[in-house]
């Protein structure tokens, strides 16, 4: 038996807080619970009524002699600890705390929650909320919420850390007849979060589809363990607000400045096969879309249409979201023209004029459908006076028979006119949208979906098997803990990737100007000076770097200048290094450690301009040469680095392997809280790593 099967299904339920008091909380709660027979026993609770509603009331849990499994609390927020310890001794396994005032009022709230927790987890004893609306499951029939009325029963699992959004969806729900099969408000998640309730719907044969809305990700793990494993066999499908909040505080390096919480969200739901919708809208759109038609295995969409004008705003919507037009084959195009009249569009979106049969779109619909370029298809119909939108449909739900693999959307634009017609699609399971953007927009969550997906599956190289020279990367660490620094020297940081095996830049340290003078004959100009300092993170940013330098003078100008810049406890020298003069793309390797997911990688352009361009992409490691190369394809300079305006294209397989690489150093070497490769030179002979930075953690980690 699961743990939250007592929230789901429970056979004895004591409502804590019941009260005939009209419009209070405790009373819809048991007139919910009442009006809805879902084959259990409901208990009244309240020492001050013998009986509520009718129903016979009990001053104290332990006087029911039925074993209790779940109780609902709806008391003022400081009885709630003595009231769960009640029931833990009471032996019940699940509480649901409808009750506000916990850690949303303060510390007295949040103290209050805590002597909660250590009740139930010292009583195996789970927990729904504080301050939610409650609990639904429409198929059992049961509801433990204060909602207005229960849903009706359907193959979608709504989960949301939102009371209000729950009801204002659970109203919507009336109008656009669309059921759930748990219809759940998490409140401040004390105890059952986000990965309890995906796992145990993965498993809940009446759910097809999870939705949820999301406020924080609070357990980042859980999430990711249980999302991880449920997405392989059923959607789950999030919309997460507060994309627009400021990021966590800037860390140190160009990689913490870059990486906004909200774009680490992405890349973990990316990496987990969850998709993040943006609206609401979108959310329910595609948990129908989702179990009505197969997952497209690419971004081409073929679009059939009897108006150009909504052709073109479908165009328009699927490129914005990275989408692309199905191109149309020489053997596509000559089936096309035996039978399209002669001023047809010759070109996707394919515009079969608006005198169009239905004939003449099941034809068309037919040839498109077997085109292996094809990835998916939207039909579009504007109502006109030769083309009968009722005909159409039944033609195209007869087709979609002979056909499958490729996931088929429809967009009926009008009103009473093709409200029948939109009736046949919906009944045959192809699901239509009001507009042709939306079915666009729509059409591309589908692909980013399975391309998420996709991913999963994958069990591409992790590894180059390169030898890791651990000796010389635990003296470096060490020797900078010992001195009680975080952040390594540029050579230090150069160490670690060197005993990595990255193609690391010839780079010597001079603690003197004839030193370095010496170091620049023996290199060879021209030559690159740069500050050594144990405390100062940005080189450039205090005058700390000299470019092409060219003769002995320059050398000397440049160590006395940068030395003059800071402060005498900044300045440990100078490091000499050949001054590259290959022209190649610059861009930057990072990791810095979130909050929540840990580690996250970045991979962009680079340079001095890294924060300006913002041209980056996040992934959490581990890496393999697939998921590398998706991080790659995320960037502009991705095109770049392919070959541009006569340039020869990089070597992106020893890119790959670069970042794979990479990710096994963020991996296993924990004491390291953020790195900057920048810029990482990308030549079309190679690589070459000409600056770097480590920071190291303030406390070194003690669990990998």
């Amino acid at each position: 038996m699961n743990s939250l099967d007592v929230f789901f299904a429970p056979k004895t339920v004591a409502l804590i807080g019941a009260s005939p008091q009209p419009s209070s909380v405790g009373r819809t709660l048991l007139s919910n619970l009442i009006a809805n027979p879902f084959g259990g026993t409901v208990y009244p609770i309240n020492p001050s009524h013998q009986n509520v509603l009718g129903i016979k009331a009990y001053s104290h849990i332990r006087e029911i002699e039925q074993k209790i499994e779940l109780a609902i609390i709806a008391t003022p927020a400081h009885t709630v600890p003595g009231l769960v310890r009640e029931c833990a001794e009471a032996g019940v396994k699940g509480a649901v705390i409808v009750s506000a005032g916990f850690k949303e009022t303060g510390d007295a709230g949040r103290d209050l929650e805590k002597e909660i927790l250590q009740i139930a987890r010292s009583n195996d004893m789970r927990i729904v909320g504080p301050n939610c609306l409650g609990v639904m499951c429409p198929p059992m029939n049961f509801n433990a919420t204060f909602a207005s009325g229960i849903a009706k029963a359907g193959k979608v699992a709504f989960l949301s850390q939102s009371g209000a959004l729950c009801t204002a969806i659970l109203d919507w729900s009336f109008t656009q007849n669309l059921g759930f099969s748990a219809f759940v408000s998490l409140g401040s998640m004390l105890d059952v979060g986000w990965g309890d309730l995906i796992s145990y719907l993965g498993d809940d044969p009446h759910t097809s589809s999870i939705v949820i809305y999301m406020e924080s990700i609070v357990d980042a793990h859980s999430f990711l363990s249980a999302a991880r494993e449920v997405a392989l066999k059923k959607p789950i499908i999030v919309i997460k607000s507060g994309r627009t909040q400021a990021a966590a505080k800037a860390a140190s390096s160009h990689t913490g400045n870059l990486s906004g919480s909200d774009a680490v969200l992405d890349a973990a739901f990316a990496r987990c096969g969850v998709l993040r919708v943006d609206s609401i809208e979108e959310l329910f759109n595609m948990a129908e879309l989702l179990d009505k038609q197969p997952k497209p295995s690419g971004r081409r969409l073929s679009i059939i249409t009897n108006a150009g004008g909504p052709g073109v705003l479908a165009t328009d919507a699927l490129i914005a979201g990275k989408g692309e037009l199905a191109p149309l084959s020489v053997t596509t195009l000559e089936k096309l023209n035996q039978f399209l009249p002669a001023h047809w569009s010759r070109a996707n979106p394919i515009d079969i004029l608006g005198d169009a049969t239905s004939e003449r779109y099941a034809k068309t619909l037919e040839i498109i459908a077997k085109d292996p370029d094809t990835d998916g298809i939207l039909v579009i119909l504007t109502p006109q006076d030769m083309t009968d939108p009722a005909s159409c449909a039944q033609e195209i739900v007869q087709l979609c028979k002979d056909f499958q693999g490729k996931p088929l959307l429809c967009c009926w634009m009008g009103g009473k006119a093709v409200a029948s017609a939109e009736d046949i699609l919906n009944r045959s399971n192809i699901y239509t949208a009001p507009y042709p953007d939306i079915a666009a927009r729509l059409f591309n969550l589908m692909w980013q979906y399975s391309f998420n997906l996709d991913l999963l599956y994958d069990t591409s190289s992790t590894e180059d098997f390169v030898e890791v020279d651990h000796q010389l990367i635990e003296q470096v660490i060490t020797s900078a803990q010992l001195a009680e620094r975080t952040l390594l020297t540029e050579w230090e940081s150069k160490e670690i990737l060197r005993a990595y095996g990255f193609p690391v830049i010839s780079t010597e340290l001079a603690d003197s100007p004839e030193k370095a003078l010496d170091l620049a004959k023996t290199i060879g100009y021209p030559v690159v000076v740069k500050l050594n300092s144990l405390n100062i993170s940005h080189k450039s940013d205090v005058g700390g770097v000299r470019l092409s330098l060219s003769n002995q003078e320059q050398v000397l100008q440049a160590y006395n200048s940068i030395k003059q810049g800071v402060a005498k406890e900044d300045f440990q020298g100078v490091s000499v290094q050949p001054m590259q003069m290959q022209k190649g793309y610059e861009l930057i390797l990072g990791s810095s450690i979130d909050s929540q997911f840990g580690p996250v990688l970045l991979f962009g352009s680079g340079g001095t301009m890294t924060e300006i361009l913002q041209d980056r992409s996040l992934s959490l490691p581990p890496l393999n040469t697939t998921l590398a190369r998706r991080m790659m394809e995320k960037t502009n300079i991705y095109k770049a680095l392919q070959g541009f305006r006569g340039s020869k294209a990089i070597d992106l397989k020893k890119l790959e392997l670069l970042l794979v690489r990479f990710s096994q150093l963020v991996v296993e070497q924990d004491a390291i809280a953020e790195i900057d490769i920048n810029p990482l030179l990308a030549l079309e002979s190679g690589f070459l790593v000409l600056d770097a930075r480590i920071i190291l953690s303030d406390v070194p980690e003690t669990t990998p």
